[in-house]
């Protein structure tokens, strides 16, 4: 529900049929939180129409209902017989997503946002900090709530349109100026972003997820691409991971649009191009170009962090930070600061015989695979892979993680994930059958429970081992059925690594 004051139809950019007015006292999209005076948005959802729950929103006071011509067809008889304002709109959820502009006001001055498969959340983290060692007043929105001088939690990476707006306002309010945000293929799809003004957004990679919600690759990249089609306006800056095999694709939409793009990579036509890397056990030296300033004007950086992919969303934090206005030099300097995203490569507890623990939110079979890669080479001896993958989602990327992590670990611990509401055993077989496939059957071992799973990986670290926990990353929760059950897999390792060691 809103701040408690009023607004017309009108003002909000809203036509009711008939030119009915109505003075709208909030804003929802849930009946059960209607108020006297409410405008109530009833949008196509993945099972239920919002239509549906119109009748039960007029019971409780709502002035006007906003909808599109199927949820007014679905809500013919009760409206006929009301006198509300009803506003039927061609795309329900992108007019609510203007109107939640409208209402909230004003937002941070600097908004960003990034959109990909993989790394949203570094980069939104990664962005946020550099802007605070740059003294600005900073926080990043996405998968793990509000971070930052200001904190809130959320329940989703990209919120709807009335709680992102609402969180935007009170984030001004506080001090805010710089804001990152994480823009989930969902989020786009359903137009929660719609209405934010941003001044660059960010593109990290494209492989498979969600499959379960978008169907297809071709409407996958479609929702993704909205954050440049649509969202971020034509004086705004593309900020484009050109490594990827969709980031010339992602860089052509913005340049058609007249969008300024600022490509990152290894390609040679990379405005922030990367041109070496050295790694050792606690982090990796970069070596990059800005604006093809040329070898003998290079910069040099050096990185606290574990995995070579950590390079790549380091650097288009750091352009986006520079499309948002910030001088190139001082952005540069500030990267030997940046400090893990929680759960991401997160370095959660070391065995006495130097034996280190990893814990990563991969979740995908790209991720698995680029966690693994990244991991190799600060790794004197062997990699132990823990890996799973969540239930009511898409099927089909689970034997393709198991493979993934046969392919690169020289063992394998397939366990559970989040089950939800599927069979555990089933999913674990589907993940063990993409191990078999990749020939890694002599290596693998399936164990249910995951906390016995961690257990067992940290006790077979020997001196120099490595051990990636993938899955669940900043998580502290193992969804099984409608159940959130406590489960937090850094803290699992440690209570591992201290158990072994007796150190309780």
């Amino acid at each position: 529900m809103a701040m408690a004051r009023t607004s017309t139809l009108a003002s909000l950019g809203l036509h009711a049929q008939g030119g009915r007015e109505a003075q709208v006292t909030g804003l929802c999209i849930d009946s059960r939180e209607v108020r006297e005076g409410s405008l109530f948005a009833a949008l196509p959802g993945a099972a239920v129409h919002g239509g549906e729950f119109i009748q039960y929103a007029l019971r409780m006071g709502a002035a006007a209902v906003l909808t599109d011509a199927a949820g007014a067809a679905i809500a013919t008889d009760v409206l006929a017989g009301s006198d509300v304002a009803v506003v039927i709109a061609e795309d329900a959820r992108a007019t609510l997503a203007q109107t939640a502009a409208l209402w909230f006001g004003p937002q941070p001055e600097t908004v960003v946002a990034v959109t990909g498969t993989n790394g949203k959340t570094s980069v939104a983290t990664f962005t946020r900090q550099i802007w605070v060692a740059l003294g600005r007043q900073a926080v990043n929105i996405g998968t793990t709530g509000v971070e930052g001088v200001w904190t809130h939690p959320l329940r989703h990476t990209t919120p709807d349109p009335i709680t992102l707006h609402k969180v935007l306002s009170a984030a001004r309010g506080f001090g805010v100026t710089h804001v990152a945000m994480e823009a989930s293929s969902h989020g786009l799809d359903q137009r929660r972003l719609d209405g934010v003004m941003l001044a660059a957004a960010g593109f990290t990679n494209f492989t498979q997820d969600h499959l379960d919600y978008h169907k297809t690759f071709d409407a996958y990249f479609a929702a993704k691409m909205g954050l440049f089609d649509r969202v971020l306006s034509d004086t705004g800056v593309a900020v484009v991971n050109l490594d990827d095999p969709m980031g010339p694709q992602v860089a052509t939409i913005a340049m058609a649009r007249g969008q300024e793009v600022i490509g990152v990579g290894r390609a040679p036509d990379a405005r922030l191009r990367l041109l070496g890397q050295r790694f050792d056990a606690t982090g990796q030296d970069l070596r990059f170009d800005w604006q093809g300033q040329g070898q003998d004007k290079a910069h040099l950086a050096r990185l606290a962090l574990i995995g070579g992919f950590q390079a790549d969303n380091v650097l288009l934090a750091a352009a986006l930070a520079i499309a948002s206005g910030e001088e190139a030099q001082a952005v540069f300097a500030t990267l030997p600061q940046l400090v893990t995203v929680r759960g991401r490569m997160q370095l959660a507890a070391t065995r006495d015989n130097g034996a280190a623990v990893y814990v990563d939110y991969a979740h995908t079979p790209d991720a698995v695979e680029t966690a693994l890669r990244a991991l190799r080479p600060h790794v004197l001896g062997r990699i132990i892979a823990i890996v799973g993958a969540g239930g009511d989602r898409d099927r089909g990327k689970r034997p393709l993680m198991g493979a993934a992590a046969a392919r690169h670990a020289d063992v394998v611990i397939v366990t559970d994930d989040n089950p939800r509401s599927e069979d555990p055993a089933s999913i674990r077989a589907a993940v063990m059958e993409g191990v078999r496939a990749a020939g890694g059957s002599d290596i693998a071992t399936e164990v249910a429970d995951r906390a016995e799973a961690i257990l067992r990986g940290v006790d077979a670290l020997g001196p120099g081992d490595a051990l990636l926990v993938a899955g669940k990353g900043h998580e502290s929760g193992q969804i099984v059925g409608d159940t959130v059950l406590p489960f937090d897999d850094a803290e699992q390792a440690s209570i591992a690594v201290a158990a072994l060691e007796r150190r309780i």
